[in-house]
C-alpha cells in the first residue's frame, strides 16, 4: 500500500494548478495524485494529463458537472490506495520535505483524525484560518463585529509545535484513510466551504483528534474561483455556513434565534453583491487595459 494518496479538485483553477501537480509529482515519497476535475472549461486539468501522460503516479478523473469540492474528494478518495489521504487545494504548493514531515507526525498520533498545516500566503504571513474553533454563533458575531472573547479564529501567533484544533483549514488535511471511511468522506450536502470545519466535527465526535503542525508552513494563493465567481462561491459559503449551524450549534435549538441567524446570514450575502461585482468589473477591466 502507498504511504499516500494526493487528492486536489479542480473547477476552473487557473494556472496554479500546474504548479500544484508538478510539486506534488516532484515529490521523492512514493505516492498517487488523483486530480479530479469538476468540468472546468479552461483545459487546464487536459494540458496537464496530457503533460504527464507517462507518469502512472497521476489519475485524471473528469466530473461532468461540478458537483462540489466534497463530493469531488469522496469520489477521488473512492479510487484512492494510499495509506493516508492529503486533501489539497489546487493553489497549494508542497514539497517533499513538508509531505514527510507531515506524514511522519501523522504516524506519531496513534487517534490522529486530521493533521493540518499552517497555510500562508506569498509574503509568508499565515491564514488565520489555518487554526481555527468551531464557528458557534457566539464566536461568529465576536469575529465579525470585533468584539472581545472567543472568536473563530484562535488569536495570535501560531506557534511552531504540534497543536490540538477544533479545525484546521481544508486547504491543506492529512487523515488516515481508514478514518476518512469510517466517517463516509465529507457531507456531500455541502457545496463549497465549511465540509471541512464539518469534518473537522465529526473527527472529534468520534473520538480523533485534529491536529495542526503549527511548524509545518504552506504557501498557500487564493483560489481562482472566488475571484471569477464571486457571487457563486458566496452564495454556496453562506449556505455551508447555514447548514453547519443547524447542525451543531445549541443555539439553532431555538425557533425564533434560527430565523434571525437565517435572515441575517442573507443580509449579510445580499448586502456583499454590489461590492463583488464592482471588484469583478474592474479586475476585468483592468486585463483589458494590459491586453491592449
Amino acid at each position: 500500500m502507498l504511504p499516500v494518496s494526493v487528492i486536489v479538485v479542480a473547477a476552473d483553477s487557473g494556472p496554479t494548478l500546474r504548479d500544484c501537480v508538478r510539486r506534488v509529482l516532484a515529490c521523492d515519497t512514493p505516492l498517487e495524485m488523483i486530480l479530479v476535475d469538476n468540468a472546468s472549461k479552461d483545459g487546464i486539468p487536459q494540458a496537464i494529463a496530457r503533460a504527464h501522460e507517462g507518469d502512472a503516479r497521476l489519475q485524471v478523473m473528469y466530473n461532468r458537472a461540478n458537483l462540489g469540492f466534497g463530493p469531488a474528494v469522496n469520489r477521488g478518495a473512492a479510487k484512492a490506495q494510499g495509506k493516508s489521504l492529503l486533501v489539497l487545494n489546487p493553489d497549494c504548493l508542497i514539497d517533499n520535505a513538508t509531505l514527510q514531515k507531515l506524514l511522519v507526525t501523522l504516524a506519531a498520533q496513534p487517534r490522529a483524525g486530521v493533521l493540518g498545516a499552517v497555510v500562508c500566503d506569498e509574503l509568508g504571513v499565515a491564514d488565520p484560518a489555518s487554526y481555527r474553533r468551531d464557528p458557534l454563533l457566539r464566536r461568529a458575531l465576536n469575529t465579525m463585529f470585533g468584539r472581545s472573547g472567543e472568536g473563530v479564529n484562535v488569536e495570535g501567533p501560531i506557534p511552531a509545535q504540534l497543536l490540538e484544533a477544533e479545525a484546521v483549514s481544508g486547504a491543506l488535511m492529512l487523515m488516515p484513510h481508514r478514518v476518512f471511511n469510517y466517517l463516509a468522506g465529507f457531507d456531500e450536502a455541502y457545496f463549497l466551504h465549511c465540509e471541512d470545519l464539518d469534518l473537522c466535527r465529526r473527527v472529534r465526535n468520534a473520538g480523533y483528534r485534529v491536529l495542526l503542525a503549527g511548524d509545518v508552513r504552506v504557501l498557500h494563493g487564493k483560489g481562482s474561483s472566488s475571484r471569477h465567481r464571486p457571487v457563486f462561491v458566496s452564495w454556496h459559503k453562506h449556505r455551508g455556513m447555514w447548514r453547519w449551524f443547524r447542525k451543531y450549534d445549541p443555539a439553532a435549538s431555538g425557533f425564533l434565534l434560527r430565523t434571525v441567524v437565517w435572515l441575517g446570514l442573507w443580509m449579510h450575502f445580499l448586502l456583499q453583491i454590489p461590492g463583488q461585482w464592482w471588484r469583478l468589473f474592474k479586475r476585468k477591466l483592468a486585463g483589458g487595459t494590459q491586453a491592449a
